[in-house]
């Protein structure tokens, strides 16, 4: 519980405005942050779900995204980026909705972090808007999934949602990568 109002600190350091700071370091320092999160709530699962640490699920991305062109700026790949966040964004909310039909609205470690991911997530999305949005473009927020994903027994749910949590760190990661880069381009700096 320490190591959670700790986390929770450190989010409540990255989520305020410092004098300095561009908006593109505080969007990299989340997507930084979210991937961390996204790796501890993996591993939150595996705990609970035991029989899955020796299981590598089959398939490819859930979450997949074709660019226009052969070689997207690195404002179009961000917004292709956004795009994929809010595709996981639907999948976490679907995920969620699965879990607490099934089980109820539990309270441990797992929930607790599940919701902070999806609060994370939530505060990415608007990030990345704000670093993507102009005059002639408005972009959404809202989750980007109507929760059809057919799933055939309760392994298969399990296989599903370690599928997600995978893609959660997958687009995390690639978030950060993507972040990093814009920062880099248009702040001229290379750390944050």
């Amino acid at each position: 519980m320490a190591e959670q109002e700790q986390r929770m600190t450190v989010v409540d350091s990255l989520d305020t405005p410092v004098p300095g700071r561009s908006r593109t370091a505080r969007a990299v320092a989340l997507a930084r942050l979210l991937r961390q999160e996204c790796t501890h709530l993996l591993q939150l699962y595996r705990e609970r779900e035991t029989f899955l640490s020796d299981h590598t699920p089959q398939g490819g991305r859930i979450v997949s995204l074709s660019a226009n062109s052969e070689e997207p700026s690195t404002e179009e790949q961000v917004q292709l980026l956004h795009s994929a966040l809010r595709q996981c964004l639907g999948l976490l909310h679907c995920l969620i909705l699965r879990e607490e039909d099934e089980m109820g609205e539990l309270e441990g470690d797992y929930e607790t972090m599940r919701k902070t991911v999806r609060a994370r997530l939530e505060h990415l999305l608007n990030s990345t808007r704000v670093l993507v949005e102009t005059d002639d473009t408005t972009v959404e927020v809202s989750p980007d999934d109507q929760c059809n994903e057919e799933v055939d027994g309760a392994f298969a749910a399990k296989i599903w949602t370690y599928r997600v949590l995978l893609e959660l760190i997958h687009w995390a990661d690639h978030a950060a990568q993507t972040l990093h880069v814009l920062h880099t381009e248009r702040d001229g700096a290379e750390e944050i």
